[in-house]
C-alpha cells in the first residue's frame, strides 16, 4: 500500500478551512471516492459518512472488537486504523455479507446456534470469524477460542459463538 503523503494538488479544503485528503474505498463490492480529514477513523467514516451503522464503536480503543471489519478479507479494529491509510481498499462490513433474503452461512449459524444476546458484538464476531475463516489457521474448537479471543461478548454466548464458527469451518474443510 502506498504510504505517500498526498501533494497540495490532490488535498481539498472542507467547510472549516481543514484540508481533505481524496481516498478510494470499495465499501462491500461498491467503489467510492471519498475526501476525509487525516484523523477520521475508518470506523467513524463507516458508521457517520457512509450510514454502515452495524460496525459498532465499544470501546474506541482496539480493545473489544464490537468494530471488526474486514479489510482485503483480512479481520481489523477499524477504530485503530486511519481512513486515510486504506486508501485503495476492500472493506467488508456486516451489511455486505448477506441479505435479508440469502443470510450469510455465518449469520445462519449465528442464528441456528442462538450466539447472540443483545447483539451489540454481532456484527464485530460475524466479520472476526470470517476473517479467522479467511486466515485459515483454525482447525479445532480450542483455535476457535483462541483466535476469536480479541472479540467480547459482554453477555456471555461464547459457546454459542465458538459452536457457530466451528459448524461454518467444518463445512468450508469439507468442499
Amino acid at each position: 500500500m502506498d504510504m505517500a503523503i498526498p501533494s497540495e494538488s490532490n488535498v481539498a479544503s472542507s467547510n472549516h478551512g481543514l484540508e481533505l485528503i481524496p481516498i478510494t474505498l470499495t465499501i462491500n463490492g461498491k467503489r467510492r471516492q471519498i475526501s476525509v480529514e487525516p484523523w477520521v477513523t475508518l470506523l467513524d467514516l463507516l458508521r457517520e459518512r457512509e450510514d454502515l451503522t452495524g460496525t459498532k464503536k465499544g470501546c474506541d480503543h482496539g480493545q473489544c472488537g464490537a468494530c471488526t471489519v474486514l479489510i482485503d478479507g483480512k479481520r481489523i479494529n477499524s477504530c485503530l486504523t486511519l481512513a486515510v491509510v486504506r486508501d485503495g481498499a476492500e472493506i467488508t462490513t456486516i451489511e455486505g455479507m448477506g441479505s435479508e433474503t440469502a443470510l450469510h452461512p455465518l449469520q445462519q449459524a449465528f442464528m441456528d446456534h442462538d450466539a447472540f444476546q443483545c447483539g451489540y458484538c454481532t456484527s464485530g464476531q460475524i466479520c472476526s470469524a470470517q476473517g479467522l475463516i479467511n486466515e485459515g489457521h483454525a482447525h479445532s474448537r480450542d483455535e476457535v477460542r483462541e483466535l476469536m479471543s480479541g472479540n467480547l461478548c459482554r453477555c456471555g454466548a461464547y459457546t454459542n459463538i465458538t459452536d457457530a464458527v466451528v459448524q461454518v469451518l467444518e463445512k468450508e474443510h469439507a468442499k
